[in-house]
């Protein structure tokens, strides 16, 4: 019986360190032609002013296997026609990838991904845009006010 466990308890291993980072259950979801697509940010809601990194995991939609050294972008956009885009940063974990956004304002964002496996192909974008409140962030603080001489 302890065999048994041995080879259940290395089967659990090996199935954890084969799977992507730890991801809340409020991951976006998208997906291209070709393409699975989910990501999740560091801080959720994202607050305006603030650098949100966003961790990406791409498979194939077809084997779902990882893709590994691919390329892409997240892209977003918002009613007053303002657009912020940061390209994919391959990570340390297969088929994650890394991307940092900075919303300059709060409010109602689309955030969409384009993603290719390599540069000989064409960037697929994702076949509906992310829906995403912003909420407003800290203030960057106020105007230091330069100290006056003291008068003697």
């Amino acid at each position: 019986m302890i065999p048994l466990r041995r080879l259940v308890f290395a089967a659990f291993a090996a199935a954890a360190a084969c799977s992507p980072p730890d991801r809340p259950a409020s991951d976006i979801r998208l997906w291209t032609q070709d393409f699975e697509i989910r990501a999740w940010s560091d801080i959720t809601p994202p607050v305006s002013l603030e650098p949100i990194h966003y961790t990406i995991v791409v498979r194939d939609k077809k084997t779902k296997e990882p893709i590994a050294d691919g390329q892409g972008r997240i892209y977003v956009t918002n009613a007053d026609g303002i657009t912020k885009w940061d390209g994919f940063k391959y990570g340390p974990e297969v088929g994650t990838y890394h991307a940092t956004l900075m919303f300059p304002t709060a409010g109602a964002w689309s955030m969409g991904m384009q993603f290719r496996r390599d540069s000989t192909q064409l960037l697929q974008k994702s076949v509906e845009d992310w829906h995403q409140t912003v909420y407003v962030g800290e203030d960057f603080g106020p105007t230091p006010t330069p100290a006056k001489p003291d008068k003697p």
